[in-house]
């Protein structure tokens, strides 16, 4: 175990995926979902060959002895990315994450009833309050509740599942290997749904949108920027799996996925960047007690001498305007 490490891992990660949400988010008006994921797969799958393995002691490390659970954490980690995908299309960037965000809470639960981890009291709590947050994003029973959000919530549960799986292999499999066999899938499925849908005969204009990312037909890009977004995807897909897998390695499940909720921020930086998005009062008020849940659960499991730093370190800050010396 390396708790520093670990949590350094899944920072990069979040940063990466929700980099990579926004391109797909952006891409998504002029292309379908299998020519995006199986364009950004290629780049990513080459990225992983020519960098990766070799870093982590070359194809020797692709061997796995766990085949089926390869296969198992692949077809949950493409059934998370399309249905997010499917929500991402019509929700705004932080809205979708920020509603993703029940993963945290299913990633702790199923390590604690599948994995047999510790997960205290007060760390259930922490939880809680972030599921909370949700519900008040979501709305459910009112006006501004919309069915797209259970995309993200059933994304969620897949991608628990996979990060469950990545907790249980990781002991034994290197990153790489985790890596490759994702992007794999990836190859594999985005092949034969576009060998189905490319040509475009189940796609009508008046389709939802949603409906249409998955039927459009297979164009080549023709602006610069496309492919500039394309590679950039491939790049962050790569960083992305690669990094998660490390810190599922190298942390417990209940250390890494506090972490993870920093993509909140990230997400509501790109959303702002790219689509001038702002979330509303009740939203904004949501993603405060999920981030607040998830950084509550950290400090609960740090050592008391880290907490006690990180106090006077806030301490010194309001008073003085500058984080002064701890002593």
């Amino acid at each position: 175990m390396n708790p520093k490490f670990a949590i350094f891992c899944v920072l990069i990660a979040t940063l990466s995926f929700t980099l990579n949400d926004s391109l797909v988010k952006l891409l998504s008006q002029d292309f379908p979902l299998h020519q995006i994921v199986f364009i950004r797969t290629v780049i990513a799958f080459t990225l992983i060959l020519i960098f990766v393995v070799p870093l982590e002691g070359g194809l020797n490390k692709l061997k796995t002895k766990r085949p089926f659970l390869h296969v198992a954490r692949g077809i949950a980690i493409v059934a998370a990315n399309a249905t997010f995908f499917a929500g991402l299309v019509v929700l705004p960037i932080g809205t979708a994450v920020a509603v993703f965000f029940i993963a945290p809470m299913l990633i702790t639960s199923f390590s604690a009833i599948i994995l047999k981890e510790q997960v205290n009291i007060y760390r259930w709590g922490a939880l809680l309050i972030g599921f909370l947050g949700v519900l008040l994003i979501v709305q459910p029973g009112t006006s501004q509740f919309d069915w797209f959000y259970l995309f993200p919530i059933l994304a969620a549960v897949f991608y628990a599942i996979t990060n469950t799986i990545t907790r249980h292999v990781g002991i034994s499999e290197s990153a790489s290997s985790l890596s490759f066999y994702i992007q794999l899938t990836f190859l594999f499925v985005s092949t034969i749904v576009g060998l189905v849908l490319g040509d475009g005969r189940f796609y009508e204009p008046t389709h939802h949108p949603t409906i249409g990312f998955f039927t459009k037909e297979w164009v080549w890009p023709t602006e610069p920027i496309s492919y500039f977004y394309f590679g950039l995807g491939g790049f962050c897909a790569t960083v992305g799996t690669y990094f998660i897998a490390q810190a599922y390695r190298y942390g417990e499940a209940g250390l890494v996925t506090p972490f993870e909720y920093s993509a909140l921020i990230f997400a509501v930086f790109w959303g702002y960047l790219f689509w001038n998005e702002i979330p509303d009062l009740l939203s904004g008020f949501g993603m405060l007690l999920i981030f607040g849940s998830g950084v509550f659960a950290l400090l609960l499991e740090a050592r008391p001498d880290v907490r006690i730093g990180f106090v006077r370190m806030v301490k010194s800050y309001t008073k003085k305007g500058k984080i002064g010396p701890l002593k």
